[in-house]
């Protein structure tokens, strides 16, 4: 579905961004003509270029020879409409991955939510309007905070969708769709590196209440409902992956292991959710099974083409429905090379 295409990679140089690009580069669902990584970060830019010249000139010979045919670096923010309209000119797929996405950071300064996950949806949309830009897809890279949201972050990212969903209108010839999931594992700003980072320090680990649960997604799955629903969402559709969830507490349980380290209770920051919810009991009668995926169809009836038989979901699907136990949230941190080892301890020089 790739090969051939330009893709644009707004906020390129973040976690999600960099597997993306990596998984584009491998040709694992065709290879475009042109990667652009479009970002306003020009030191991670200049990292994840070293990182592709040195790493995977010994690694990866097929990512490697991609990479220095494919990938183009862009400096440049989806703040300003005049970048987002020459980055766009000639892009067959947008993925829109930039966001100011930290919570307690969204609640401080909340017009500067709103100019990144607001404005600079708009901005997108505007450049492919104004200009008559050939764009087949939009991609909207949403969270599950965007559902019934309470606070910034979340309501910014919930009105983001909305402006991507309604340019279906205004725009019949580009597909607008749209992916909502829980924590990337391991992803920058997430709480496993801060676990990983206090016990190195020999502890405490800090949880905001013992209660708390999230949804779990490794970065490889975030990619594949990227390119699940670029393959399969019909305009104006938000997919979502069928994931299990943890308890944080036991998340922190299970990377102290028997370490001499305590827990410190420090109570709710500002904004957070103890259960995260990735699809609405209001969305759930218009949400359909799409293999390994729901799909949440739009609110707009213009934008609903196909009749489907009965919805997927009686109730919301929220991260306190079907957790994991201890042992498995153990073995799903082992999968993904997350344990606080003896290695991982040894490297930060930290060991206790």
């Amino acid at each position: 579905m790739f090969n051939g295409k330009s893709v644009v990679i707004t906020g390129g140089t973040g976690s999600l961004g960099k597997v993306l690009t990596k998984s584009l580069l491998a040709g694992d669902a065709g290879t475009p003509c042109k990667i652009t990584v479009f970002s306003r970060d020009e030191a991670k830019q200049h990292f994840m270029r070293m990182e592709h010249q040195q790493k995977e000139k010994v690694t990866d010979e097929i990512i490697y020879h991609n990479f220095e045919r494919l990938l183009q670096f862009r400096i440049g923010d989806v703040r300003n409409y005049h970048s987002v309209c020459s980055v766009l000119k000639g892009a067959d797929i947008v993925i829109n991955a930039a966001a100011l996405k930290q919570v307690p950071s969204c609640e401080y300064f909340p017009y500067e939510a709103v100019m990144t996950n607001i404005t600079g949806a708009e901005n997108i949309v505007r450049a492919i309007r104004e200009n008559d830009l050939p764009v087949e897809t939009v991609v909207c890279v949403s969270t599950d905070k965007a559902c019934k949201p309470v606070n910034v972050m979340g309501m910014s990212k919930s009105l983001q969708e909305r402006v991507f969903i309604a340019a279906n209108i205004t725009i019949p010839n580009t597909r607008f769709i749209c992916v909502r999931y829980g924590n990337v594992l391991a992803s920058t700003g997430s709480v496993i590196p801060l676990f990983h980072e206090q016990i190195k320090n020999g502890g405490p680990i800090t949880i905001t209440t013992e209660d708390m649960t999230r949804f779990l997604l490794p970065l490889e799955k975030a990619v594949d409902t990227i390119f699940a629903a670029i393959k399969e969402a019909l305009p104006g559709e938000t997919f979502v992956p069928k994931v299990r969830s943890a308890k944080i507490v036991d998340v922190a349980k299970a990377l102290i292991g028997n370490r001499n380290i305590s827990l410190k209770i420090t109570g709710i920051r500002p904004g957070e959710k103890v259960h995260e919810i990735m699809v609405s009991e209001e969305e759930a009668w218009r949400t359909y099974v799409r293999g390994a995926y729901y799909a949440i169809k739009a609110m707009l009836p213009e934008l609903v083409k196909k009749e489907e038989k009965g919805p997927a979901l009686t109730k919301e699907y929220s991260s306190n429905s079907d957790l994991m136990n201890f042992e498995e949230t153990i073995d799903l941190l082992r999968k993904n090379n997350l344990m606080a080892d003896h290695e991982i301890m040894e490297k930060g020089k930290l060991l206790r």
